[in-house]
């Protein structure tokens, strides 16, 4: 009969209370892409078969939760806009920039959704939405360096209209398909650029 030693026994706890942060994790990603924009730590809880006081036991708070999370999962999230194609004449790279967000809005609808549902509450999300702004900004000012000839109207208006917030708009509210809301991003970018 093989003895277990103490360390074998804090080895087996710590495995096991990172397989329980994980699916805390994996629950509130699950239920946020699920379209529950606004989940309780009770649903993430029930969600993950872990029990609220070691949800509490892993998260203090939806705030130490919201900062694990976006530590997992930002490369990946940022890999959906950056990269792609940047040659090109001005009208091809303005196409291929409104494409790629456009491919990375269609997989982060809810998560971004969930993010400006909670942005009121939190301040760690309200840091993390700037940051992705930032990174927005400046991924489109790589796209296109003749940006930094436009006014500064212009230019915010540019944001404006490749942000999330147009596209979500494009998409939900005016019911119009993918194809048909890149199309109307890409001339209001095309006319703001040579005007």
């Amino acid at each position: 009969m093989s003895r277990v030693s103490k360390e074998d026994v804090v080895d087996g706890r710590r495995a096991r209370s990172e397989r329980s942060k994980q699916a805390i994790i994996d629950a509130s990603l699950t239920l946020m892409e699920e379209g529950v924009l606004i989940p309780t730590a009770q649903q993430i809880s029930d969600r993950s078969g872990v029990n609220i006081r070691s949800f509490f036991r892993h998260f203090e708070d939806m705030e130490t939760l919201f900062a694990t999370i976006d530590e997992q999962i930002r490369e990946s999230t940022e890999a959906l806009f950056l990269g792609g194609d940047r040659q090109g004449t001005l009208e091809e790279r303005i196409l291929h920039a409104v494409e790629r967000r456009s491919e990375g809005y269609e997989v982060e609808t809810n998560m971004i959704l969930s993010t400006a549902a909670q942005l009121w509450r939190s301040e760690t999300l309200r840091k993390n939405y700037a940051r992705y702004q930032r990174g927005l900004r400046k991924d489109l000012d790589d796209w296109l360096p003749e940006l930094k000839q436009l006014t500064r109207t212009q230019r915010e208006a540019v944001d404006a209209v490749a942000s999330f917030e147009m596209w979500h708009r494009l998409r939900y509210h005016q019911g119009l398909g993918k194809r048909a809301a890149i199309d109307v991003v890409v001339s209001l970018i095309n006319s703001l650029v040579e005007s």
